[in-house]
């Protein structure tokens, strides 16, 4: 009960600070104040830590605490002193405040130990447009944090400060948020699914890291060690990619995250990588992602990408990084369920018969700051015969999370630990061995079917497909499968108006209507 207390107190304060910080804001976007922000909580980090290994050092007469590679040894950064939060919290209210956190910024990425944070950090506060006056608050403001608390729990609250920020931040800005941030629910929907406990863990568009930093937390939740995974990203967003060093830095999560500006798909980072965990959150339905440069790619197995949606084209790329026994998670548009556009049901099937899909999710509306589109999760596996659970070769599970969640704010949903748990459970017991977990399908939300069943409709992977209705009042059928069943009710009847249907998936499609 006292962890759970030392928590809600934690999250107050989180919530309070970033209340606070945003009253500063004044008139700044909320895409260029976040950098201002993160930046300083950074700095505020790797200064604390720093500080807290040189008392260390301080005291182990056999140390020399001036000495950048004893810093280096712990995996602490090296702070210069002019870079120290001291210096600059003493020199919060003088006019060239952003001066010197441009100054401090470059010597930290200067110094000899700290390659990994070469071009990262943020560094223009000195800029004429930025309000000197809400520097020097801001740094009063983040000087509070852990300042009462011991070394080890003054981390934790700042990493958990800059994970909430970043949460802000996305909220802040709706559509664009989305690219640098995935719900947090989602996230540790995945991870609890997965269960990430040992292994590399890959994220082909890692975004700013919330996948590696959810799966580091599941690990020491239940009482495994977080050097027991290896962490290894890409991403195309320069931006992003230093919001995500910085926040993988501050979590003190050790990774390996590239960065170039043509992607995964062009210009693949980690080529030889084969993955235990993959878990990635790749943009819905891009249609510009070049895909007629990579037409006879080695990774299209179950057949080539249409040039105008890379949906299929990330599932591929992510099971051709993963390990053979290795397991994914992706997030996509619920279209990726069903289309039969440009050979995607072709391609599904495929995957379907090669018996690479594992489970299922349907996700319920407005999970996501960047867009209404329904979403859901594909869990991917390259090994069904036992893999550490039972033998359910020839078998999908299909759960429908639609009806779960509740609104965060009036426009945003988000999952509950109950939700999660509900989620994760149903797929935990289904595939462990020898029928320990007791699973069974519950009408309108879970279901295991064959791979003859799925046949049976048409290679569809809708999950309200199969677990059929809970109840009479709410079927929870979406448009696009009643105009399935429609079409499968009617038979030869339809076939006639399959001209017409094709004409109609096409418009639903340009008005990003998922079918």
């Amino acid at each position: 009960m006292a962890g759970q207390k030392d928590n809600n107190s934690d999250l107050n304060f989180t919530a309070d600070l970033f209340r606070a910080a945003d009253k500063l804001r004044g008139n700044l976007e909320p895409s260029e104040y976040k950098h201002v922000a993160l930046g300083l909580i950074f700095l505020k980090y790797i200064s604390d830590a720093f500080e807290a290994q040189r008392a260390k050092l301080a005291a182990d007469k056999y140390a020399d605490p001036e000495d950048p590679e004893e810093y280096l040894a712990e995996s602490v950064f090296w702070v210069p002193k002019e870079a120290r939060w001291s210096s600059l919290q003493g020199n919060a209210k003088r006019p060239e405040i952003g001066k010197l956190i441009d100054e401090a910024m470059e010597a930290i990425e200067k110094a000899p130990s700290n390659d990994g944070l070469k071009g990262v950090l943020p560094k223009n506060y000195a800029r004429p447009t930025l309000n000197k006056t809400m520097l020097g608050e801001l740094i009063d403001l983040f000087s509070n944090i852990g300042m009462h608390d011991g070394t080890d729990k003054a981390k934790d609250l700042l990493g958990r400060v800059y994970e909430y920020f970043l949460s802000g931040f996305a909220s802040s800005e709706g559509k664009r948020g989305g690219e640098f941030f995935t719900p947090r629910s989602v996230v540790r929907t995945l991870v609890e699914m997965l269960e990430p406990y040992k292994g590399r863990v890959y994220d082909p568009c890692c975004g700013s890291g919330g996948m590696f930093v959810q799966s580091e937390k599941f690990i020491e939740e239940h009482g495994g060690r977080r050097h027991d995974i290896a962490v290894y990203g890409q991403e195309i967003n320069h931006t992003t990619w230093r919001l995500a060093k910085m926040n993988l830095a501050v979590q003190g999560i050790d990774a390996d995250i590239r960065w170039n500006n043509e992607g995964s798909f062009h210009r693949d980072e980690l080529p030889d990588l084969k993955a235990d965990f993959i878990l990635a959150n790749p943009p819905f339905n891009i249609s510009d992602w070049g895909g007629e440069r990579l037409a006879d790619d080695v990774r299209w197995r179950y057949g080539a990408p249409p040039k105008g949606n890379a949906n299929f084209a990330w599932l591929q790329h992510i099971l051709h990084h993963l390990a053979p026994r290795g397991t994914g998670g992706v997030v996509l548009a619920n279209g990726s369920m069903s289309s039969q556009q440009s050979g995607e049901g072709d391609i599904r099937k495929a995957m379907i018969e090669a018996d690479v899909v594992d489970c299922m999710v349907a996700l319920p509306g407005q999970l996501f700051f960047s867009t209404q589109i329904p979403a859901c999760l594909w869990i991917l596996a390259r090994d069904k015969s036992a893999n550490g659970h039972r033998e359910r070769r020839g078998e999908i599970l299909f759960i429908d999370a639609r009806k779960l969640g509740f609104m965060a704010d009036r426009v945003r949903k988000e999952f509950s630990a109950d939700d999660i748990g509900k989620i994760a459970g149903a797929y935990h017991r289904w595939r462990a061995k020898d029928d320990a977990g007791g699973y069974a399908d519950e009408p309108g939300f879970c279901k295991s079917a064959t791979l003859a069943e799925v046949r049976g409709h048409g290679c569809v992977l809708t999950p309200g497909r199969y677990v059929g209705a809970a109840d009479a009042e709410d079927d929870g059928v979406s448009f696009a499968e009643k105009f399935d069943d429609l079409r499968e009710q009617l038979g030869t009847q339809f076939v006639a108006g399959r001209e017409l249907e094709e004409r109609i998936t096409a418009a639903l499609s340009e008005i990003e209507y998922d079918v």
